[in-house]
């Protein structure tokens, strides 16, 4: 194991009309602080790897029914999020665990989402089995028509 580690070998390119060793040490420093900087996840991502953060998590829960058109919105106004579902109900809840600085983030977000999905319904339309009910009816209420030979009744 020893081996592997001391074996590792780095590739450095540097631009340069000369040179010089404060130019090199520049640019080696300039490595390591890119090298040292954790990459830091966004978007959807599991619980572990928001926890890795290191900002305190709050959560909130919501229906799984439109769960897709959440992650749509939550990408838009760039929240970190992680999704776990809770199958202990029925049906089951999905708990949204979000950084607690992206809170005010998140109520913007859950708003237009909410909004998106809630539909006003009036009670003054008919409803669709309502207006085929009618339909029927209507169609029920038209005589037959009369054949006679002149529309191509055949007589035997």
């Amino acid at each position: 194991m020893q081996d592997q580690i001391n074996e590792r070998s780095v590739a450095l390119s540097i631009k340069a009309a000369k040179l010089t060793g404060r130019i090199l040490a520049k640019a080696i420093q300039d490595f390591l602080k890119k090298a040292r900087e954790p990459s830091v996840r966004h978007g959807k991502q599991s619980v572990k790897s928001l926890t890795k953060q290191g900002a305190s998590l709050t959560n909130i829960e919501i229906s799984g029914e439109n769960i897709g058109s959440f992650k749509k919105t939550a990408r838009k106004y760039n929240i970190d999020f992680a999704l776990k579902r809770d199958d202990s109900q029925t049906p089951p809840k999905w708990i949204v665990f979000f950084k607690a600085k992206d809170s005010e983030t998140l109520m913007a977000a859950l708003k237009e989402f909410s909004k998106g999905n809630v539909k006003l319904k009036n009670d003054d339309e008919p409803t669709l089995l309502d207006t085929l009910a009618q339909a029927k009816e209507q169609v029920s209420q038209i005589p037959d028509p009369i054949k006679t030979r002149q529309q191509g009744e055949r007589e035997i």
